[in-house]
């Protein structure tokens, strides 16, 4: 594994107010590793990775992503750094008006200056890719299962290629045999593309068979930081909860 990380979280402070969620938070993720972001409610797991995407400030400490201090960038560089990871929101976020076709191309017209037939092509390659059958192109987003939404929305993260790919909570919703069809298509993507991925999860066979470390955060800590065969060997009866 390459030991230069691709995001470095060092102290990291965030507070809302008087409301302190992290206080001292650090991790290291190395080049395409699988982690995961664990912890109980309101540990702020969603928070943390939202500053890494830039849609949330950290309000001490310092957060290098692909070797960029995120809290000192300008707005140019902010720009070009969403170019390189992709992101799957929780429910998809697809836009409902679109067809899951013109929902994938999206990015692609934002942030290329390709023409629109390889675009399309592209677009199309990408729903391939994530397991989607070419009759959903022309398709809208309540035309769709829970478990093809979370896949159309994942295509289009991967619409820029990116090095890094965020998914929060992506089993969340899908009944037991399409939740583990999404793990083995997201352990099939990391082969596949050399992509790293970081997510928010608290589906136990996600964690057991999926991540390759993580961290468990709560009382405003890292708590752990390791495997799950780590994880097992512990003693602290705070850490052995994540194991039922």
């Amino acid at each position: 594994m390459n030991k230069t990380p691709i995001i470095e979280a060092r102290d990291i402070i965030t507070a809302f107010g008087q409301n302190v969620i992290h206080d001292g938070v650090c991790f290291n993720i190395y080049p395409q590793e699988i982690f995961g972001l664990l912890g109980g409610s309101g540990s702020g797991k969603t928070t943390l990775l939202r500053e890494m995407i830039l849609l949330q400030k950290i309000s001490g400490g310092q957060m290098r992503v692909l070797g960029r201090d995120v809290s000192t960038i300008g707005r140019d560089e902010k720009q070009t750094l969403r170019h390189e990871w992709g992101v799957l929101f929780q429910f998809g976020a697809l836009f409902t008006s679109l067809t899951i076709l013109e929902n994938v191309m999206i990015p692609m017209q934002e942030y290329t200056n390709l023409p629109v037939h390889l675009i399309e092509e592209s677009a199309r390659m990408k729903l391939s890719l994530v397991g989607l059958p070419p009759k959903v192109t022309s398709m809208y987003p309540s035309e769709l299962s829970g478990g093809m939404k979370k896949r159309a929305g994942l295509a289009r993260a991967l619409a820029l290629d990116p090095k890094l790919l965020f998914l929060d909570e992506p089993t969340s919703g899908l009944d037991p045999r399409s939740a583990r069809a999404f793990d083995e298509l997201i352990l099939n993507l990391r082969e596949t593309l050399n992509v790293t991925v970081v997510m928010v999860t608290h589906d136990k066979d996600t964690i057991m068979n999926v991540l390759d470390r993580f961290v468990i955060l709560g009382n405003k800590k890292v708590l752990f930081d390791g495997t799950i065969e780590m994880l097992k060997k512990t003693t602290d009866e705070t850490l052995k909860k994540f194991l039922n």
